[in-house]
């Protein structure tokens, strides 16, 4: 019988490594995010205006569009990959270290963001596999337009969510925070999305409204 996402919940933290320095890589904090990942994108964003001098028309429209695509690649993201499980206890492993460690502990506040090593490196993995499809199409300097974009999302999504684990919900974003919590406490395999539920809509997985 194939494995299902756990709505078993413990206090406190997490371990996923023995190794005290692998340890260290997988916890992270809000400033600690803001400042690497903030300065990447502006970094991205120089190099695209005023190294590969792309227009600024050309820029906003890819950036913008990346931005709205970061919505989609959330929700598939955790739907298929986050949420992928197996017998296999490699993928066991994997699911463990990537996403089922934030269901066991939902307020373990170390681990809800990406810590910087290992989100530089898988952002470098994505902005290479953007380079090879912009590349493919004629089109390899828009991936310095499309990348910050897509990277900003993340990182917007990423605070969004450790706003729900940690703090009560602004009145306006009450139901979201709510959609993001049924999916830790009730219902694992429905509302995938978390900074929207736009695809949730799309693709059926909203948890029943009562």
């Amino acid at each position: 019988m194939k494995p299902k996402v756990t709505t078993e919940h413990h206090k406190g933290h997490a371990q996923l490594f023995k190794n005290p320095f692998l340890e260290s890589l997988t916890k992270s904090d809000v400033k600690s995010n803001a400042i690497v990942y903030g300065l990447t994108v502006l970094i991205l964003v120089y190099v695209a205006l005023f190294v590969i001098n792309l227009s600024f028309t050309t820029f906003i429209s890819l950036f913008a569009f990346a931005l709205f695509f970061w919505t989609f690649a959330e929700y598939i993201l955790h739907r298929f990959l986050f949420h992928w499980m197996s017998e296999n206890k490699y993928a066991q492993r994997f699911h463990f270290i990537m996403h089922g460690n934030h269901h066991l502990y939902p307020k373990d506040t170390e681990r809800i963001l990406m810590p910087p090593v290992p989100g530089l490196l898988l952002g470098s993995l994505l902005f290479g596999i953007f380079y090879i499809f912009f590349s493919i199409i004629g089109l390899p300097d828009f991936t310095w337009a499309f990348f910050p974009g897509f990277f900003l999302g993340y990182l917007l999504y990423s605070f969004f969510h450790y706003a729900t684990h940690v703090v009560r919900p602004p009145k306006r974003f009450k139901d979201l925070w709510n959609h993001h919590l049924l999916h830790h406490y009730k219902y694992p395999d429905q509302a995938f999305g978390v900074s929207n539920r736009i695809w949730d809509r799309v693709f059926g997985t909203m948890p029943p409204k009562k």
